[in-house]
């Protein structure tokens, strides 16, 4: 357990304690670190204790270990355009953070042609991102304002995962000239790989990793293997979990196990085709996941290798039990109780962290019941 954390953790003034909840395998308590976040949308834990935090308006704000939500805003954000579902998304440190100061973060650009996903980094010095340059634009961009995406990950050999929703263009998933509906794969200074699945091909983006994709807002490493999961948002069902592969089409809107919205015709083809990727795990009905996280730690051996992923539309927690690559167990949790869950974190201290996606959103730190 990370010493700072513990720390601040037994000096945090407990805002909001709730009653023990008994889950499948865990009696848990909950407390609200900070509140006062305007739609917050991730978190990330500095060594020193202190959070980082997106929010969607184009603010980011600095929590201090004590739970302060510091007044001031970071400094140093390129112009970010707040539209519908877009503005400032997600926020991951560099692996090599304490020597580099390198912050990254996704956001919607406003451009030629309209708006679309980008991706830029700073290096944090203070209250402020120095050095800031981009490093990805979504192309082409356009008028709508939802499906943005838009997660980042590092793997363990230091490339970018970078994942986009289709813009609310169907068949631009499809388009391997179009950089919608797909997972980019960048090194960390921007550059593309030598050994993407694309690279050296006509009429066809060298970013794309893999394809098919509608909303792409959870993705996570898996902690034993490092291969990289993801979650996106089905239309009315059909919310998928996928582990992407370099090079694979993963069926959007060709294949879904969703429908139409409220005809409920079927969209594309059917539940599956030759070439394209089945999902490893569907939700039907949707719960409009949002957040995703393995949980390695000593607070909550019952939970140890589980996947915990947020739900938007039922405002609770899920708990996915894995083994072999395969779902065995879905738990629900949380239910009400908390709000629109849209970020799940796994603290340094060993404990789960979620944002709730508010007007009044809030920092909750997971605990077991004492």
């Amino acid at each position: 357990m990370n010493r700072l954390f513990l720390i601040a953790f037994l000096l945090l003034p407990q805002v909001l304690a709730a009653k023990p909840t008994q889950t499948g395998q865990q009696a848990i308590d909950y407390q609200v670190v900070t509140e006062g976040l305007e739609h917050p949308w991730s978190l990330a834990f500095l060594p020193d204790g202190r959070f980082l935090i997106t929010e969607r308006p184009g603010r980011l704000r600095m929590i201090e270990s004590d739970g302060r939500l510091l007044p001031q805003v970071i400094g140093g954000l390129p112009k970010i355009e707040a539209s519908g579902q877009g503005g400032l998304l997600d926020v991951v440190l560099h692996p090599d953070f304490k020597n580099n100061r390198w912050v990254y973060f996704s956001y919607n650009e406003a451009g030629r042609g309209g708006m679309g996903t980008a991706v830029a980094r700073g290096r944090l010095q203070g209250m402020r991102l120095h050095d800031t340059e981009v490093l990805f634009r979504l192309a082409p961009k356009s008028s709508t304002s939802y499906h943005f995406g838009s997660r980042l990950v590092f793997d363990r050999q230091g490339h970018l995962f970078i994942t986009l929703g289709d813009r609310g263009d169907r068949p631009r998933a499809q388009d391997l000239s179009d950089h919608a509906g797909s997972v980019i794969r960048l090194n960390d200074d921007g550059s593309i790989p030598a050994d993407n699945p694309f690279v050296g091909l006509t009429d066809v983006r060298p970013e794309i990793y893999s394809y098919g994709h509608r909303n792409i807002q959870g993705a996570t490493l898996d902690p034993k293997s490092g291969r990289l999961w993801t979650h996106e948002h089905g239309p009315q069902g059909g919310d998928e979990i996928n582990l992407p592969e370099a090079g694979m089409n993963y069926g959007w809107p060709v294949i879904t196990y969703g429908v139409n919205y409220g005809i409920g015709t079927r969209i594309g083809e059917g539940t599956e085709k030759p070439g394209m990727a089945q999902p490893l795990y569907y939700w039907d009905p949707s719960i409009a996941p949002s957040g995703m996280a393995f949980y390695q730690g000593d607070a909550f051996p019952a939970w140890r290798e589980d996947l915990f992923v947020g739900s938007l539309k039922f405002r609770l927690l899920v708990r996915l039990r894995i083994q072999d690559g395969k779902v065995l167990h879905e738990e629900r949790m949380l239910k009400g109780e908390l709000g629109r869950i849209r970020d799940v974190r796994l603290g340094p201290d060993g404990l789960l962290y979620l944002l709730t996606d508010e007007d009044d959103g809030r920092l909750i730190r997971l605990t077991p019941a004492r």
